[in-house]
Order: C-alpha cells, then structure tokens, then sequence
C-alpha cells in the first residue's frame, strides 16, 4: 500500500485503508471513499481531484497521506 497522494493524475487505484479522525472517515466512507473502493486521480497536488463512482472529490493535501491505496490497471 501507498499514501493516495504519491499517485499521478490519470491512474487508478483501489483504497486498502483510511485512516485519521473517526468522523473525517465516516464523511468520507458517506461519500464513497472507502476500503475497496476504485478511484481515479484526475488532478494531483495540495488540493486533488478524485473521481469516485459517478462523483468528483477534492481533498487537501493533508488528507492524502491518512488514504493507503494500491494502484491497479485502469
């Protein structure tokens, strides 16, 4: 597993693990972001760009090393 924010924009992966504060993790399982979920980096950086199922998500660069995934074919 690797911290969210070492991928690039356009790859794939699946989340293995979310860590962090238990309602921050809750927000975000609400949102789709959870274990064993796919997501695609559409854009790196301090503020990312996710897509998640059908919905975009941005998160601060803070969050990103608390979200362990693993990179999979697109």
């Amino acid at each position: 597993l690797m911290p969210l924010d070492m991928l690039r924009a356009g790859e794939w992966a699946e989340v293995g693990e979310v860590s962090g504060e238990p309602g921050w993790v809750a927000r975000l399982a609400e949102m789709g972001l959870r274990e064993g979920c796919r997501l695609q980096v559409l854009r790196p950086g301090a503020t990312c760009l996710l897509q998640v199922d059908q919905c975009r998500l941005c998160l601060r660069d803070e969050h990103g090393s608390q979200i362990l995934v693993r990179p999979v074919p697109a």
